[in-house]
Parts: C-alpha cells; structure tokens; sequence
C-alpha cells in the first residue's frame, strides 16, 4: 500500500510540475514570436511608475 501512496505521489509532483511548466514554456514562446516591437511594454510602463520610489527592506539588523 504504502508503494501506491509513493508512486501516486510521484504522478500527481510530475503532473502538477509539467502543467506549471508547460505555461511558463508556452508564455515564453508566444512573447518571443508574437510580442514584435512591444515585447518590454508592460515591464518599461511598471519601471516608469517606480521611477523614484524608496527602496524599503534589505538591512541586515547588527548581531
């Protein structure tokens, strides 16, 4: 039984990975073919909003 429980959790890691992956491949893909010149356009508008904003959190606090 307990070799059942082992492989269906196997399946069901591998399944879940692939779909995760499969979208991340396919999004890759079509920005690549299909984004022609406005590629960055989302990526360049949300760096322009930031433009001047405070960075916040990274310090380390002293031991």
């Amino acid at each position: 039984m307990s070799g059942y429980i082992f492989d269906l959790t196997i399946v069901a890691l591998l399944v879940i990975g692939l779909t995760a992956l499969n979208g991340v491949i396919t999004n890759s893909i079509g920005e690549r073919l299909f984004g022609g010149t406005k590629r960055n356009e989302f990526r360049d508008q949300s760096m322009k909003t930031q433009t001047g904003w405070k960075a916040i959190g990274g310090k380390k606090k002293p031991i």
